[in-house]
């Protein structure tokens, strides 16, 4: 162990009834380091970042070090004092406190004070903006800020414990690319000042621009740590997942010349004006621009979420308005949202109760009750389909990792045979395996016939899956192109100009 040495982690494992979540576990991370943390889903990243915030007790013979000092007990209140702080990917803020509440309320908490001392508490706050060099009011509420500035609040947070560690859980995932890279500013000046970062991405690109080593898991096991300049992405994905993944366009065979949706002049207030387009049965058609250009309102639109002020919809030729969402499930559509957690799962039921919770109507016996066998079938037909992990239908939501929710949202929305299928930022915060299995399963339901919308941020999947591609720019389509013909460097000069 060297002077540098911050956190040495030596042969550390955890299981879990039935599941060997980390086995034998072995690395470093430096001071004043940014140190990458990647893997698949399942890969035992969330159970490591647990056990460095103490609320997971590793195996008996593992072993943690920090700065040298062995560390029989991890608890969340002792890793706070050691100087570990966690960035979750939810952020675990208050919306409705303010900025300064959010940032020094523990420290009442922790203190046991019976009165607040309100001054002491904007201070502290300020003191913590201050250091990350960003202008935020201190008294406004929280959830009047974009998600970037929360992310920055949260970190502002961190460093009132005068963290030496920060570990940022998949930061970026509702960043746009400037709200990315200013994060990415914040982070080096973090390094600057000692203090090291643990980041955790799916996002192999930003990865390579920020981390200075990178740390690869698969399937709970260490593959090795690296030099980030000595690798490259087709090395990463390989330790992964154990194989080369490629995206690649693959040319179409399912598109019909069956129009299954038009949309005319579909307008709506500062959120989208004069939208019009058609997609065809068994057609992907890809919608993309940047963050905040009304793509995910279009599509609240088409789903019953929200009323446009003016324009269209017309589903196999007959004109649509949908007053609800279940008007629109009857019509046929499904929409799988961008939020799994605060949208598309209920966290506190099973696997299997979120998978069939839109079917149940099918799945009972002849007096009307829930026909078990028939359920628990069909949960597992989709948990194999997916490749859900672990495959254990009787499992909290909550407990699987962000990528695994995702998975169990897709199937819950394509059990229900839809017709048109929305799905909004399809791979957000999943694995670069996962990401190719649920292209194929795209691809798979289009040659069925469905029709597919597809929203999302990351233009490498828009020309890997998309027919056809739209793109958005302040709440208007400005440029259509097909699949084979459209370029990265295209697509962003629509989307910029």
């Amino acid at each position: 162990m060297t002077d540098r040495c911050l956190i040495l982690l030596e042969h550390v494992s955890k299981t879990f009834p039935g599941v060997k979540a980390l086995q034998d576990v072995s690395f470093s991370i430096d001071k004043g380091e940014i140190h990458a943390l990647l893997g698949e889903n399942g890969a035992g990243k969330s159970t490591l970042i647990k056990i460095l915030a103490g609320t997971h007790t590793p195996d008996e013979g593992s072993v943690i070090y920090i700065e040298g000092e062995k560390i029989s007990s991890l608890t969340p209140i002792t890793a706070v004092q050691k100087g570990i702080a966690v960035t979750y990917q939810d952020f675990s803020l208050f919306p409705n406190l303010s900025v300064a509440e959010n940032i020094a309320i523990s420290t009442v908490l922790e203190e046991n004070k019976s009165v607040v001392d309100w001054k002491d508490i904007r201070r502290i706050a300020q003191a913590a903006i201050d250091r990350i060099g960003e202008d935020i009011d201190i008294d406004a509420r929280l959830g009047g800020f974009s998600v970037a500035k929360q992310q920055l609040v949260a970190i502002a947070r961190a460093l009132v414990y005068d963290a030496k560690l920060i570990i940022l859980d998949e930061p970026t995932s509702s960043l746009s690319a400037g709200e990315v890279a200013n994060l990415f500013i914040i982070i080096h000046e973090l390094k600057s000042k000692g203090i090291s970062v643990l980041f955790i991405s799916h996002k192999l690109d930003e990865v390579f621009e920020v981390a200075d080593r990178m740390t690869i898991m698969r399937d709970g096991q260490y593959m090795g740590t690296f030099n980030t300049k000595d690798m490259d992405t087709q090395k990463v994905i390989a330790l992964m997942v154990g194989r080369s993944i490629e995206f690649e366009r693959e040319e179409s065979k399912s598109v019909t010349d069956t129009v299954l949706l038009e949309v005319e002049n579909l307008s709506k207030k500062g959120n989208y004006a004069d939208i019009s387009f058609t997609l065809h049965k068994g057609e992907i058609l890809g919608i993309t621009g940047l963050v905040g250009a009304g793509r995910t309102e279009i599509c609240e639109t088409l789903f019953g979420l929200e009323s446009c002020d003016s324009g269209k919809i017309i589903l196999d030729g007959q004109p649509v308005a949908f007053k609800n969402t279940s008007q629109a499930v009857e019509a046929g559509i499904s929409f799988i949202p961008e939020d799994r957690q605060t949208q598309g799962l209920v966290l506190a039921n099973t696997v299997e109760d979120n998978i069939t919770m839109n079917v149940l109507g099918q799945l009972t016996n002849n007096i009307g009750n829930i026909d078990e066998k028939k359920q628990r079938e069909q949960a597992m037909k989709y948990i194999d389909m997916l490749n859900l992990r672990p495959p254990f239908p009787d499992m909290l939501v909550s407990k699987l990792s962000g990528g695994n929710q995702q998975r169990v949202v897709i199937a819950k929305w394509i059990a229900v045979d839809p017709k048109l299928l929305i799905i909004d930022e399809p791979t957000n915060g999943v694995d670069v395996g996962a990401k190719e299995e649920i292209h194929n399963i795209l691809r798979d339901l289009a040659k069925k016939g469905i029709g597919i919308i597809m929203v999302s941020s990351e233009l490498p999947e828009i020309l890997a899956v998309s027919d056809r591609i739209l793109v958005m720019r302040r709440g208007r389509i400005v440029a259509e192109f097909k699949g084979g013909d459209a370029t990265q460097e295209a697509i962003m000069k629509e989307a910029l100009l």
